[in-house]
């Protein structure tokens, strides 16, 4: 692909004159120019590419988001709620958004639908920052998520089918519930990580696993597109967890587990909500099947006692954990286990090889093996 202008800005200008339109027209050229060069690589190699160029990213970035997080008081203090006991700063989560925004246009030129999966992610990072600075109630939080699942809904990507586990038909096309059933997915699961981040580690553990469990179907399907965006999530994921883990330094804060919970539900629609069997379903459904429980669970407790389904509370599967007598860390082990062997079984839907069956199968026995072994304090 040839490039579309010359990387050469200002030629026969002042030296301190600036045109901000040519600028941004030799940045455009320069990204341009830099995926050309990358996309003659071999895929694997972009896929490497696509997670440390993210990974080192949010790696880098987030001790100097912590830094403005103190500046601008985004501060989680201790409270009735929370488990930190000290002040931690949020809004981590800025450096896996950074992350992921510069990695993917390196490996994939937008089209239509990245081009909507990045839009939207912007909305979803903007509003979570809001949050973290304002505390928005949560009717302006589900417009905003509706408003970027809209944009990804208007770029192409859609739930058209869902298996039909019970019925003599493989699958059933949603029809006119395709609209609602794909905002419901991805609202759904925006709020899902959101609502599963209470623990140093586990929201940025259980996000780990699932990007990398729909990475791993990808390349078993040969969906490429969403392989590379799906490498790059887990790749800021890594970079900014050791940042994350017990005691952190930092939180994701609301900008980073909506973040996350919206990429993981766009990239399942782009590779692999397409497949009518029960892949197609099922697979997504496990890969983030913690963080969709503990959501639906949540908002039937609430409701079944009167109360609002987005009213906070101490219900959630880590809180429970913790009240049945396990430390934080064996909580965030148990539950990062259980969101394992979810994910194996998810690989073991599509994966066909024998050899890969045998080694998600011991590796889902040494998970077991594991989790067995932790006792209560």
């Amino acid at each position: 692909m040839p490039p579309y202008g010359s990387a050469c800005s200002g030629a026969g200008q002042g030296k301190h004159s600036v045109n901000p339109v040519q600028s941004a027209f030799s940045i455009n050229t320069a990204f341009r120019e830099l995926y050309v060069m990358l996309s003659s690589l071999p895929f694997s190699l972009r896929l490497v590419i696509s997670a440390l160029a993210a990974a080192l990213t949010a790696f880098a970035l987030t001790p100097r988001v912590r830094r403005f997080a103190w500046a601008v008081g985004a501060v989680d203090q201790p409270g009735a709620r929370r488990v930190n006991t000290r002040a931690v700063p949020r809004m981590g989560g800025l450096a896996i958004v950074a992350g992921f925004v510069l990695a993917v246009p390196l490996v994939a030129l937008p089209d239509l639908k990245l081009l909507g999966i990045l839009v939207g992610g912007l909305i979803i990072a903007i509003l979570g920052a809001a949050d973290d600075l304002l505390d928005l109630r949560p009717w302006q939080k589900l417009l905003g998520q509706t408003l970027a699942a809209a944009v990804a809904l208007r770029a192409g990507l859609r739930i058209q089918a869902v298996s039909n586990l019970f019925g003599p038909l493989p699958f059933l096309t949603l029809d006119a519930l395709s609209t609602p059933m794909t905002l419901l997915w991805i609202v759904g699961c925006t709020n899902a990580v959101n609502l599963i981040d209470g623990l140093d580690g586990l929201a940025v553990g259980v996000s780990s696993i699932a990007s990398s469990t729909m990475l791993a179907v990808a390349l078993l399907l040969g969906e490429w597109e969403a392989a590379l965006l799906l490498a790059a999530l887990s790749g800021a994921c890594l970079g900014f967890a050791p940042w994350n883990r017990s005691p952190a330094s930092i939180f994701m804060g609301d900008v980073g587990a909506q973040f996350l919970g919206y990429v993981l539900a766009v990239s399942s629609i782009l590779g692999l909500f397409k497949f009518p069997a029960a892949v197609g379903f099922l697979v997504p459904l496990l890969a983030m099947g913690l963080p969709l429980c503990d959501t639906v669970f949540a908002f039937v407790r609430r409701i079944a006692h009167g109360r609002s389904p987005f009213a906070a509370d101490r219900g959630h599967l880590h809180h429970r954990l913790l009240a049945a007598g396990y430390r934080e860390q064996q909580a965030v082990s148990i539950l990062l286990g259980i969101s394992a062997i979810c994910g194996l079984l998810a690989i073991l839907l599509v994966g066909a090889a024998q050899t890969l069956r045998v080694l998600c199968l011991t590796a889902i026995a040494v998970v077991l093996l594991a989790l067995g072994t932790i006792r209560r304090s």
